[in-house]
């Protein structure tokens, strides 16, 4: 069964990975689009989503930040096409940009993201330390990452602020939700 579902919804494949897109664009948008919403995202930012599925919080950002530039990573080259499509004009008009990869190996500049979000990701990056370390560097100093978990997502909020306390961001601290889960905030530090 753990296959099952990490083949449609963990690191979509095929058929199933299809599916589990479909799936995801209604599960785990208002909790994408609250989470967007608590990094209060400035029409300039350069924003990045590290798992962004099947794109519906890329589409969403990009509206927020109609000067600035929406970047995207998957695993899962299902997901690379569903979000490319969902995303396709604005991909032609240069504000989104969504690619193939994973959290540990960002194919992006050092300080290059103002914000940083992942829902419900996490708890498949198979080194999710290497990710957030990853992630810190493509960030800007001062810049904010918020971690945002579904209810059935599996994880806890138990020991999340000391791990982003580990891979060196300050500030950490959790927001929940009332009925859609919780996220994680944290800052890259002004001087790191």
């Amino acid at each position: 069964m753990k296959a099952l579902l990490l083949r449609m919804f963990g690191r979509p494949q095929g058929a199933l990975g299809r599916l589990g897109g479909h799936i995801m664009a209604r599960t785990n948008a208002e909790l994408g689009v609250w989470t967007s919403g608590v990094l209060e995202l400035a029409p300039t930012d350069r924003v990045l989503e590290i798992g962004f599925g099947p794109g519906v919080i890329v589409a969403h950002m990009s509206k927020l930040v109609p000067a600035g530039r929406v970047s995207g990573i998957d695993a899962s080259p299902v997901m690379v096409e569903q979000a490319r499509v969902r995303n396709s004009a604005a991909i032609r008009s240069g504000r989104v940009e969504l690619k193939q990869g994973v959290a540990a190996s960002l194919p992006f500049d050092d300080g290059a993201f103002d914000k940083v979000l992942a829902i419900n990701s996490m708890q498949v990056w198979p080194d999710a330390m290497a990710g957030l370390r990853e992630i810190r560097r493509v960030m800007k100093p001062g810049a904010r990452i918020a971690l945002g978990f579904t209810p059935y997502s599996g994880r806890s909020k138990a020991g999340l602020s000391e791990t982003l306390a580990a891979a060196a961001f300050t500030d950490a601290r959790t927001v929940d939700h009332a009925a859609k889960g919780f996220c994680v905030l944290a800052t890259k530090p002004q001087d790191g």
